[in-house]
């Protein structure tokens, strides 16, 4: 099964619960209720609360875990132990980056930053689909970790305007496959 379509599973029954703990409380807050009995109730309604507290805590906990341990974006403070570095500064309106050739199979640390405003900084493989991105931003280098799988060109473009000319703002990369390199 599909683990959206899991979570989607737990989301409904998780709200049907509190649906039908809505219905009782509704059914029993018509009757009068004795000393003893609204004691009771007091004592069990507290124990829900603190075990559906307890269980909701668990599930986020168990959900964060799960979404969070695969995250992508490596360490941002330390080498990334990456067999090539390519080093992007954005412009208004231009890509510096380098190199632009690159190998296959290899992972490639890329170091992004701005020099003027914010830009948006995203690989395309050579097919038109979005490979990777991240924020390009003065002041702060954001560190990108991808292996290129396929060789080919790759074009970078800009995904945050950032001016008249953010339409022009392209780059290109070179993806050799590993015996292909002089």
């Amino acid at each position: 099964m599909v683990l959206q379509n899991v979570i989607w599973v737990i989301t409904l029954t998780g709200m049907g619960l509190v649906a039908l703990g809505f219905v009782y409380a509704i059914a029993q807050a018509g009757r009068p209720a004795e000393a003893d009995e609204a004691a009771r109730a007091h004592r069990s309604s507290t124990a829900l609360r603190r075990g559906l507290f307890l269980a909701l805590l668990l599930l986020g906990i168990g959900i964060a875990w799960a979404s969070l341990r695969p995250f992508p974006i490596p360490l941002q403070h330390g080498p990334l132990q990456a067999a090539q570095v390519v080093d992007v500064v954005g412009h208004q309106w231009t890509w510096d980056v380098s190199p632009t050739q690159l190998t296959a199979g290899q992972p490639v640390e890329f170091r992004v930053t701005a020099s003027d405003v914010n830009h948006g900084f995203a690989i395309y493989a050579p097919d038109g689909r979005i490979v990777t991105q991240t924020q390009a931003m003065p002041g702060f280098t954001n560190k990108l970790l991808y292996t290129f799988h396929t060789p080919g060109t790759y074009r970078i473009m800009c995904l945050e305007y950032c001016g008249v000319a953010h339409n022009g703002m392209t780059a290109e990369l070179q993806v050799a496959a590993a015996g292909d390199q002089p």
